[in-house]
Order: structure tokens, then C-alpha cells, then sequence
């Protein structure tokens, strides 16, 4: 499924869905945050997705962040609720045209190992410092930096 994402630009088709979405910025002991290339726009991410039916918001995050990366996480805090009308994520396959509503919660992990999967080309633990050398979206940055600032709980 392709996917083009667009942030405050007056070009971006109008949405026609919100979709709840959950994911989990995990924290290892040394302080790397876990990270996946998402194949559909091979960009750097935060493990997130779309909340099922019948799921809460840290129900659907760890499970995500499980199937996006192979790592099982705790939740731990919010970081923040992300509802930008000027985020807009449109899929290519479906036109489907979303205005983002995420749901990014704190976490630290407690089994697997990150890997590769049909949904991330890659899944890794990240020092902060590495952040800049990777190719990662400026609403991603922006939940990221947050993070890194410790300005969180952030409501947008």
C-alpha cells in the first residue's frame, strides 16, 4: 500500500476519514528508542497503526509495535495525542485520505529483538544522537522531539 503524507501544505488532497491510531516511542536501558523503516514510504517511524474494533488505544499500540518490530513493550506513559487537521496521511492503493489522530504512548521493552516484517524493512534500537542521520518525517521529528525534551504530555 503506498502512502504520501503531507504537513501544512495547501496542496494536500482534503481528508476523508479520522482514524484512531496508537503507538509506543519504547525506551531500552541504555536509552535507545525503538525505530522502524516503514516499507510504504521508507521513512523512519514510531511503531503505530490503526486501532481495531474491540481494542483500547495501549491495547492496539503494543500490539502494533509487536507486529511492526517483533518487540513486546510495557506502556509506561503518554506522550501525547497528535490531531493536526494539517497532517494528512493519503494511501495511494484505496484513496483513503486521513487526517492524523495518534495516540503515541511511552514504553520500555520486555522481549523480542527488532526485525524486518511485511509492514518495516528494517526495525532497530536508535541512540538520540544517530536521530539526525535518518530519513524521518517532520510530525515524527516533532513527537520525537517531545520526547527528547521531555515536553510531554503534548495534546495537539
Amino acid at each position: 500500500m503506498g502512502r504520501v503524507e503531507y504537513w501544512n501544505d495547501p496542496g494536500a488532497p482534503p481528508p476523508n476519514t479520522l482514524t484512531p491510531a496508537a503507538g509506543v516511542l519504547a525506551v531500552n536501558p541504555a536509552g535507545a528508542l525503538l525505530l522502524q523503516r516503514r516499507r510504504d514510504t521508507g521513512q523512519w517511524a514510531i511503531p503505530i497503526g490503526k486501532q481495531e474494533l474491540g481494542e483500547t488505544p495501549t491495547q492496539c499500540a503494543v500490539r502494533e509495535t509487536r507486529e511492526e518490530t517483533g518487540v513486546t513493550v510495557g506502556i509506561t506513559e503518554l506522550l501525547g495525542i497528535y490531531s493536526d487537521p494539517g497532517h494528512i496521511v493519503y494511501y495511494t492503493s484505496d484513496g483513503e485520505c486521513r487526517q492524523e489522530f495518534e495516540i503515541i504512548f511511552l514504553g520500555r521493552p520486555f522481549s523480542g529483538e527488532p526485525r524486518a516484517n511485511e509492514e518495516a524493512s528494517d526495525a532497530r534500537w536508535c541512540a538520540p544522537h544517530h536521530l539526525d542521520a535518518l530519513d524521518i518525517h517532520p510530525t515524527q521529528r516533532r513527537q520525537l522531539a517531545h520526547y527528547l525534551t521531555k515536553r510531554y504530555p503534548h495534546f495537539d
